[in-house]
């Protein structure tokens, strides 16, 4: 399942959300923003945008995991608008009968998340005049 959603992840509604009944192991990453991204200034805030076809691009990652690793399930959320320090960017989940699936399946698809061609980010600084 994807969500492309512009409210805060609910991370007990996520749970609720992926199919667990025949897994050994329910593995998630939340990627947060955070208050220093690699540029040494200080971040407020980054702004997320959708711009093509999120959905079908998600879509294909949550398809490739399912292929590659013998899942049972799938979670993938993507957030959408201007979050703040601590807030959650994005979330992939996956299930599995085997636990080495499962963190195999949630480490690549973190990686594809992080290079998503149609996701624009803006970030945001703390202006020290």
């Amino acid at each position: 399942m994807i969500k492309l959603v512009e409210s805060p992840i609910d991370p007990a509604a996520a749970y609720d959300s992926i199919c667990s009944a025949f897994s050994g192991s329910v593995v998630f990453h939340y990627a947060v923003v955070k208050k220093q991204a690699g540029s040494g200034k200080s971040t407020t805030a980054i702004e997320y945008k959708s711009q093509g076809d999120t959905v079908r691009e998600m879509e294909d990652i949550a398809r490739e995991l399912e292929q590659r690793w013998g899942l049972e399930d799938v979670l993938i959320i993507r957030r959408t608008g201007s979050l703040a320090v601590g807030e959650i960017i994005s979330l992939v989940a996956a299930s599995s009968p085997s636990s080495e699936d499962a963190f195999e399946a949630c480490k690549s698809g973190i990686s594809r998340m992080k290079k998503m061609s149609t996701i624009l980010k803006t970030e945001k600084f703390i202006d020290i005049a």
